[in-house]
């Protein structure tokens, strides 16, 4: 069965860190794409970052660039989120996603119609 599980997220005060981890079972993550998105309650669902199968190609959001990495390890099957810099307004369900495409360009990471499986979802909570 094809799975992906998201883990790191926490409560955390602004000017925090948080490493979110997307990790795969039941398929191989080397040839998908993987986006993160973000949904806050009451609101609509974000794209944040995506990196394409390489690892050679990223897309953020402005609304994290500058504050946040994406990174994955194909050997571990895993997707990684670094987030520094945390703000109040970060705090939402992070969610992993894999999409079959190899790579989508900065029109296409954040929609959600491109990616063919989901996670159930971390969550991210920026509060003193």
């Amino acid at each position: 069965q094809l799975q992906l599980v998201e883990s790191g997220g926490g409560l955390v005060q602004p000017g925090g860190s948080l490493r979110l981890s997307c990790a795969a079972s039941g398929f191989s993550l080397n040839t998908y794409t993987i986006g993160w998105f973000r949904q806050a309650p009451g609101k609509g669902r974000e794209g944040v970052s995506s990196i394409s199968s390489s690892g050679l190609s990223t897309n953020y959001a402005h609304s994290v660039k500058g504050r946040f990495t994406i990174s994955r390890d194909n050997a571990k099957n895993t997707v990684y989120l670094q987030m520094n810099s945390l703000k109040p307004e970060d705090t939402a369900g992070y969610f992993c996603a894999a999409s079959t495409y190899s790579k989508l360009d900065v029109n296409l990471y954040s929609l959600s119609t491109m990616y063919h499986y989901w996670g159930q979802g971390t969550q991210v909570t920026v509060s003193a």
